[in-house]
């Protein structure tokens, strides 16, 4: 958690680095000190979200598995110990008593069965297909996360820089009125400002403390915030040196997004296990042909009287009236398939939407910098000169107060703007498709989506040596 002692740290630092309203701007760096891109990359290291969806990536792939399966023979068995007893009573034919008697049999039997589907209309292969679409789509959807990840990261990030800063602003304000106060009371004793020029500047000084206090709890809101998407405390954060290259036009950057973008890929081999879904609903009403074979030894537990044997069935089945459920599955089907479509029309639609409001905020969070810049090279000389008519007596107290408190907005709305064009650099990467830890040559473990799919593809036995090294991999991934 963040509180007093990061405070404190800030503080301390803010006092270091700064006299009077200035910027932290060429202040030491601290030995232990995490730059964004550590950031980022505890992010990606500690995040359940990426831990949640490679799991359900690794579900899908189970999935193409069971599908292959499908298409194997199945082998199985069965056995039994089966006693039977009974009584019966009759009339002799010969003697005309009645005669009444008791049986008992002891038999026990085993059976190996062997079964394939030679013919189904094509829905095994065609749900291999379709599963391994769902897989594709399910690694696009992981990226996609991989990327709402590094955002979060980056955004809170920034933000506790926002915060910080803003805390050391507010502390330097509170410094220099209390200044004032006391110049002002000064200036009472011998006559030279009124009592409501007092006033004013305890005043104006009761609210640049409520504003400190304000800025601190924004600042322990952002350190749970990071917290939170990093998955460690926050501590002295050096700020980036550059941002990260784009695009020179919006008209390159959407092109470029609708190449690569994850969320589309994703729709798309969505679009694609949807239609493939349409042909394995109408392979339904196709008749299904299957090989069955058989074999077993009974014996009479009472006697040495035993029986082998076995068979071979060739036999098809087939729908010939299903109530309309065949015909009703086929049009869902066929309305899944349009809907995936229309999903992927409005996806399109909303890559190059995203990627044009990403451009727009970065423009406007440019020239924020821009204007907030010049204004603070402004208020900065008009705060020196009003301070120094002051002491000549030409300005007021509450003059010098006026052009402080300018001063002080001025330099908050830049480092504002500032930390806006940051986050906004990243959403753009994020509109691309770019916000990746590949793309960013973040140093963190590569995740391989094929590794896993690679081991279970061909379905292995538990018992098998491919069967066993799935085994240690799930034991190194802490799943069991």
């Amino acid at each position: 958690m963040i509180g007093k002692p990061v405070l404190g740290r800030i503080r301390k630092n803010m006092a270091r680095g700064a006299v009077g309203l200035v910027l932290l701007a060429g202040t030491v760096t601290p030995v232990w000190a995490d730059t964004l891109a550590e950031a980022m990359e505890a992010a990606y290291m500690n995040s359940g979200l990426l831990d949640q969806n490679r799991a359900t990536l690794r579900a899908a792939d189970e999935d193409v598995a069971q599908a292959l399966a499908e298409l194997r023979p199945v082998l199985s068995w069965t056995g039994e110990v089966k006693r039977q007893f009974g009584y019966a009573g009759q009339i002799s034919s010969t003697t005309g008593a009645f005669v009444q008697g008791g049986s008992v049999t002891q038999t026990a039997s085993i059976n190996l069965i062997a079964e394939i589907v030679l013919y189904a209309g094509g829905r095994n292969k065609l749900a291999l297909d379709a599963t391994k679409e769902q897989v594709l789509a399910t690694r696009a959807e992981l990226i996609a996360i991989e990327q709402q990840v590094l955002l979060r990261a980056a955004a809170a990030f920034m933000n506790i820089r926002r915060f910080s800063e803003t805390v050391g602003l507010r502390e330097n304000n509170v410094r220099v009125i209390q200044q004032e106060v006391r110049a002002a009371r000064d200036r009472f004793e011998v006559g030279e400002v009124t009592r409501t020029d007092v006033a004013l500047a305890e005043a104006r000084l009761a609210a640049a403390r409520a504003a400190l206090a304000a800025a601190q709890g924004d600042l322990l809101v952002a350190g749970e915030e990071y917290l939170a998407a990093v998955g460690k405390a926050p501590r002295n954060l050096i700020n980036p040196r550059s941002l990260p290259k784009l695009p020179a036009s919006v008209a390159d950057a959407k092109r470029q997004a609708l190449r690569q973008h994850p969320e589309l890929t994703a729709q798309q081999h969505a679009v694609t296990a949807a239609e493939i879904a349409i042909l394995i609903a109408d392979g339904a009403k196709k008749p299904t042909v299957s090989l069955r074979g058989s074999y077993g030894f009974t014996e009479d537990l009472d006697n040495r009287e035993y029986s082998r044997g076995g068979s071979i069935t060739l036999g098809a089945q087939g729908p010939i009236y299903s109530g309309g459920a065949l015909d009703s599955a086929v049009r869902k089907s066929v309305a899944n398939r349009d809907a995936a479509r229309g999903r992927l029309h409005v996806v399109l639609r909303e890559i190059e939407q995203n990627v044009g409001q990403a451009y727009a905020n970065l423009r406007v969070a440019r020239a924020n910098r821009a204007s907030f810049e010049e204004q603070v090279r402004a208020a900065t000389v008009a705060f020196r000169g009003v301070r120094e008519e002051a002491k000549l007596g030409a300005r007021t107290t509450l003059d010098v107060l006026d052009a402080e408190q300018e001063l002080l907005d001025a330099r908050a709305s830049l480092i504002s703007s500032q930390v806006d064009e940051a986050i906004a650099s990243y959403q753009v990467l994020s509109s691309l498709g770019l916000l990746t830890a590949e793309a960013l040559h973040l140093n963190v473990p590569s995740f391989d989506p094929a590794a896993y799919y690679n081991m279970v593809k061909t379905a292995p036995r538990a018992r098998s040596k491919q069967g066993a090294e799935l085994d240690r991999v799930l034991k190194a991934l802490g799943k069991e």
